[in-house]
This record gives structure tokens, C-alpha cells and sequence, in this order.
């Protein structure tokens, strides 16, 4: 069965949660893209969605320059879902009345069950939901044909039905996880009003871009940059298992990976997958254009500009390509798309920015309908082993921004054994995969320490671990106490030259994860 036979077409209306509603839709089995709200009804008939949801947005419906969706949309006879704001639009566009709530709702509330009908068919009558509220408008009025399904006791429309149709409306957040039976919700509207199967699957979408991967490059050849990241790595499997050795991945050492990580990713994909790659050595040559530099913005510069000339250089080998392999991702998409005007350019990945403009080539991103973590079970899907699928993001320039200050081979070194026990303890603690990102980072300054009965005067490391569900927030993770101690034992003991450890408990906001 086409996996993309079945599709729910999300509106953007700007809100923070729009690409939390495309996930949890994912989830349940069922393919979605996220568009523009004024997405015209003629693009609409064509992507043929099966069910049409209104994201939330930080707008209010009364202001002349919010954002509407063309009328057509309650005109189609598809299933819609407005939620937050797009309760309110759908109200104030089918001639209801909205108007500043009395009382704001942030944050939890109880919504009382009026009736059983579409996103509430699976309560009860009177049952109270904890949900998540973050609203300053409320529909004060119905439409004609309209009635409440949920109710608090400051929005006494906090969920609405039209009586005849499948249009609703929810004030609440039903995709976070601060609803408890949000997903429930979404379960009746995609499944009892829009009649979906749910049959989107890594299998499904494996075949079928495998297919893609066929049609697109015919009998051409595919170079693909290949960091040994998740991305890069799952994009390059799934190409070689469509057009075999008509690819060839080109796997630059640039003296900036971690410990161990060209012997993974040889050993991995040319010996076990039987994948064509060539590794440039190219690590003098990073680190003498790194030379004396310390600023981070610089650093990154040179480290990208530099890739680019050493992968072109590379590329000029492999005769006859005519495509680029790209690991663009559905987030890339997606921040593309402006909820007030029509798609920008894509950004550039960050290992391979600016390679098709400079090789003229033709871009081959298979990835670019997947969020991360199905790109995560795409690779189990092709057989990739868990330390590779699971593996914790890696930025671009490597290590030259986890070592502050400038960058040489004896400070690369020592970084790169204190962050191996990093990866060893939290392995071992089994806390790796509860964790977004766990690494060290040394610092450009030296304190006094006393090892034995001898005074030192060494660099510090300090060590960043954090837990999100995408890297767009971070949290500092609780590490136990004990954990913390034996990294801090073994990095002073183990690394010469590092006398002192420190733990990083700053958030993102207002911290980055990264500290350059």
C-alpha cells in the first residue's frame, strides 16, 4: 500500500507546538506534512489530505493582520481540527464571535466533557481531562450548527462540534505532554472522523524511497559526505541499498572527530556494508588553517570553508556524478516556511553547506520528510547497529568548539580522552540514551591543584549534559552524585594535564548546549 496514500495536511499558524502536532500524528501511523496557513484551496485539492488540522499561533483572530486560511478549507468535506488558535479561527471565520478572554488561561486546567463527539468520543459525558491551556482570546459565540463538547469554567467553548459535520475545535494543546489523554484525542479525530488506517511505517517509507532514490538518479552515480552521524549515515545506507555502488561516500578526517570514530565509520560501512568509501586524510591541513585562531565564529569559517575545498577536491575523482547526497531533515523544511508568505531557500546541512552551489550538482535528500527520531528508526529499520542509530548529536566543526581557545593537536588530544571517559561512564550507568547530549568541553584557563605532594597548575574540563526532546530547549540532566564522581575521579586521574572538573547545570534558554 502507498504509504503517502493516506495524508493529514497541518496549517502553521506559528506556533511553538505546530511541529509537536505533526509528531504526535506520526506516531499514531499516520503521514502528515506542515504547510503555510494561506495555502491556496487548489494546492489543498492537490495534496489531497484526508484530514485537515489548524495548529495553534501566537496571534489573535480580532487583529487585521493575523494570519486566516483560505475559506475553501470547511468547503472540502475533509475532517478539520482547529486547535487554540485555530478553534478561533474556524469560530470567527464560519460566524462566531471571539473577544479577549476575562481570564487568561496558561498553563493546566480541567476540561469538563459535555459531549461525546469526535477528539472527546472515547469520554464520558461530565468525565473531567487534565489538559494544557495557553490562550488570551476565547470564542465567546458559536457559529450556527456549532455546540460545546468541553468546558471549563473560564472557556465555556474550551472544545466545540459542529453538529452535522466533522469540524471541531480544541482551546487546549492536545499534542503536549502536560495532556494526558491528548494523543486519545488525536486517536478519535484521525482514525473514527477522518477513517485513516494508520499504516505509516519505516518499512513502508524505506521501499518507497528506495523507489524515489531509483527514479530520481536512473543510471547516474552519487557522491555522499559521510560524517558518521545519524543522518548522513541512514541517508547513505538507504542509497546504496537503491543504486549499490553508484555511490561513494567520501569520509573527510578533519583531526577535529572524537576517539575512535574513523576506525567506526570504516570499519562499519566499508566493511560491513560493503558501502564504497574513500577517507581523506586531512587533519594537517585543519589544524594548520586553525592555527592561533581562538574566536569561535572563525573557527567555524575556516572549518567549513576548508571541508568544502578538501570534499570538491575529492569529488573531482569520482567521474561522472552528477548528484549530492544531502541529510536534510523535515525540521530543515519546515523552518523554511514562513507562516505569513511562501517557502525561503532550505538551509544548507551543516556538514555539506554550500557544496551543491560550488559543484553544481543535483541534491538527492532522502530524509527530508523524517523528524529525527524516525530517521533514528529508519536506521534500525536498514540494520544500523544501536551505537550508531542512538548516538548523541555531534556538531559540524567537531571538537575545535568543545576546545575553547585555540585549537592544537596536544589540546585536541587531551579533550578527546576526558570525553571518552564521559562516553564510558554514562554507558555505563545507563543513562546514555535518557539523554540528549553528554560531553566535555576544556576551557582556556589553568588553576592550581596539588597531586601527591606536588602543586599543579592545569587546564579545567567541564562536563555538559543535558536532556530535550529535539535541541530546541535544553535542560541540565540530574546526573547522580556518584556518576559525577567517578567522571571527575578519572578525567583528573586519567588525563594529564586536566586538574579540576566542573558540571555545567545551565538551561537552554538562556545557555546554548554548545559552548561556542
Amino acid at each position: 500500500m502507498d504509504v503517502h496514500a493516506e495524508k493529514v495536511l497541518i496549517l502553521d499558524f506559528g506556533s511553538q507546538y505546530t511541529q509537536l502536532i505533526a509528531r504526535r500524528v506520526r506516531e499514531l501511523g499516520v503521514y502528515c506534512e506542515i504547510h503555510r496557513p494561506d495555502l491556496p484551496a487548489s494546492e489543498i485539492r492537490a495534496f489531497a489530505p484526508k484530514g485537515i488540522i489548524l495548529s495553534g499561533g501566537p496571534a489573535s483572530v480580532e487583529a487585521p493582520a493575523s494570519p486566516r486560511c483560505d475559506p475553501a478549507v470547511f468547503e472540502l468535506g475533509v475532517p478539520v481540527l482547529g486547535i487554540c488558535y485555530g478553534l478561533q479561527l474556524l469560530a470567527k471565520m464560519l460566524g462566531g464571535r471571539v473577544d479577549q478572554s476575562a481570564q487568561r488561561e496558561y498553563g493546566p486546567a480541567e476540561v469538563e466533557v459535555v459531549r461525546s463527539r469526535g477528539p472527546f468520543a472515547s469520554f464520558k459525558k461530565g468525565e473531567l481531562l487534565k489538559v494544557w491551556m495557553s490562550h488570551g482570546d476565547r470564542v465567546e459565540s458559536l457559529p450556527d450548527n456549532f455546540s460545546a463538547i468541553g468546558r471549563t469554567p473560564s472557556a465555556p467553548y474550551a472544545a466545540a462540534a459542529h453538529d452535522f459535520r466533522p469540524v471541531f475545535g480544541l482551546q487546549f494543546h492536545p499534542e503536549v505532554v502536560h495532556t494526558p489523554q491528548g494523543k486519545e484525542m488525536l486517536k478519535s479525530f484521525l482514525f473514527a472522523d477522518c477513517k485513516l488506517s494508520g499504516n505509516w511505517s519505516m518499512k513502508g517509507f524505506a521501499r518507497e524511497a528506495e523507489e524515489a532514490i531509483r527514479r530520481q538518479v536512473g543510471d547516474g552515480k552519487v557522491i555522499c559526505a559521510l560524517s558518521g552521524g545519524v543522518d548522513s549515515s541512514v541517508a547513505a545506507l538507504l542509497i546504496h541499498r537503491a543504486i549499490g555502488d553508484r555511490l561513494q561516500c567520501i569520509f573527510v578526517d578533519n583531526g577535529l572527530l572524537r576517539d575512535g570514530e574513523r576506525e567506526q565509520v570504516e570499519s562499519l560501512f566499508a566493511g560491513r556494508f560493503h558501502v564504497p568509501v574513500r577517507t581523506v586524510d586531512a587533519r594537517a591541513r585543519f589544524l594548520a588553517k586553525l592555527a592561533q585562531v581562538a574566536d569561535p565564529e572563525r573557527k567555524r569559517k575556516i572549518i567549513g570553508g576548508e571541508f568544502i575545498a578538501v570534499f570538491e577536491e575529492a569529488s573531482r575523482e569520482v567521474q561522472d556524478a552528477q548528484f549530492l547526497a544531502q541529510g536534510t531533515l523535515y525540521p530543515d523544511v519546515i523552518e523554511s516556511i514562513s507562516t505569513k508568505g511562501p517557502s525561503a531557500t532550505i538551509k544548507s546541512h551543516h556538514n555539506v553547506g554550500g557544496l551543491p552551489e560550488v559543484m553544481k550538482l543535483r541534491l538527492v535528500e532522502p530524509l527530508r520528510e523524517l523528524f529525527k527520531d524516525e530517521v533514528r528508526v529508519l536506521g534500525r529499520e536498514l540494520g544500523l547497529p544501536e551505537e550508531l542509530v542512538g548516538r548523541h548529536p555531534f556538531p559540524g566543526p567537531g571538537l575545535a568548539i568543545r576546545v575553547l581557545g585555540e585549537v592544537t593537536e596536544e589540546r585536541l588530544a587531551t579533550l578527546r580522552k576526558a570525553d571518552w571517559i564521559v562516553q564510558d561512564e554514562i554507558r555505563k550507568a545507563k543513562l546514555y540514551r535518557e539523554l540528549w547530549q553528554a560531553f566535555a568541553v576544556l576551557l582556556p584557563i589553568q588553576s592550581v591543584g596539588v597531586m601527591g605532594d606536588e602543586r599543579t597548575y592545569e587546564a579545567t574540563a567541564v562536563l555538559r549534559a543535558v536532556t530535550s526532546l529535539d535541541g530546541m530547549t535544553a535542560d541540565w540532566a540530574r546526573l547522580p552524585y556518584e556518576v559525577l564522581e567517578r567522571i571527575s575521579s578519572r578525567v583528573i586521574n586519567e588525563v594529564r594535564g586536566i586538574n579540576r572538573v566542573v558540571y555545567d547545570i545551565s538551561s537552554k534558554p538562556p545557555a546554548t548546549i554548545e559552548w561556542e
